[in-house]
């Protein structure tokens, strides 16, 4: 069968929004060649053995499971990640949450806090893009703190550590300039938990509480401890909980809060500075 072939055929039998993506995402994989290759050699055969990995890799894809865990990989900001079930997928949105920690006011040497790291994403992005900062990432789960490890040593990013934590709790004693964190923020009722790629993402990584506030209020708590005197904290939440997190930055003192749009014009990311 033919790539071209491969492709209409698949594309036809997969309900999906993204379904020629999810099919030329899943076949230029199994060729080890580029989606472009696709298009620029669609009479190309495809092989036995590729094809019958492409129809398993489709039938799973066809259950709902998110292209990025069939493949192990997700690209984020200019990185190529391995991903696996046990942490979120890394989503473009979240590359705002890197952006803003980049525009920020901040002198070298930095010192940058990732809570809750998953795959890595923020953390190594954000140590990718500065050799001078000192990234410290944490994770209270052992199979993400193991994943990102793998990623960072995958990327040669010497500037950053990874470590097993539960928030701050093996972090007594160190303090940093930035803080950044995409926590669980949905509520436990939500029903799109019932839908979509986050019906295999692991429910730890998303639920928090039954108001999707619980792991953001702890982090702003406790966050003040642990930042030094005009450090920042950058969070990123629900598309209908900025108004809540900036009130509860300003009841703990911090100053410049203010929060910032997505493509799609939600209030993603709310930051605010711990003054002097």
């Amino acid at each position: 069968m033919t790539i071209i072939a491969s492709l209409l055929r698949a594309a036809n039998t997969l309900h999906s929004p993204t379904a020629r993506l999810d099919v030329e995402l899943l076949l230029s994989a199994i060729l080890g060649k580029s989606r472009s290759y696709l298009h620029t050699w669609p009479e190309k055969i495809v092989c036995g053995e590729d094809v019958e990995t492409f129809t398993n890799n489709l039938q799973r894809r066809r259950t709902g499971e998110p292209v990025a865990y069939i493949l192990g990989q997700q690209f984020f900001w200019k990185l190529d990640l391995e991903v696996t079930p046990h942490t979120l997928i890394p989503r473009p949105e979240t590359e705002l949450l890197v952006d803003a920690a980049l525009e920020l006011p901040l002198l070298d040497p930095v010192k940058l806090l990732d809570l809750g790291t998953g795959s890595g994403a923020i953390a190594l992005a954000l140590a990718s893009e500065r050799q001078a900062w000192h990234v410290t990432a944490v994770d209270r789960v052992l199979e993400a703190v193991a994943l990102a490890e793998r990623n960072r040593q995958r990327l040669h990013l010497k500037n950053a550590t990874v470590l097993n934590s539960y928030w701050f709790s093996a972090l007594q004693g160190h303090t940093f300039d930035l803080i950044v964190s995409n926590p669980p923020y949905i509520a436990g009722n939500d029903p799109h938990l019932l839908s979509g790629d986050v019906r295999f993402e692991p429910a730890s990584a998303l639920v928090a509480g039954h108001d999707g506030l619980e792991d953001l209020r702890v982090i702003i708590t406790k966050s003040v401890v642990y930042l030094n005197v005009d450090g920042w904290l950058l969070l990123e939440h629900g598309y209908n909980q900025a108004v809540i997190v900036r009130d509860l930055l300003l009841s703990e003192g911090f100053e410049d809060v203010h929060s910032r749009m997505d493509l799609g014009g939600h209030e993603r990311i709310t930051l605010g500075r711990r003054p002097y």
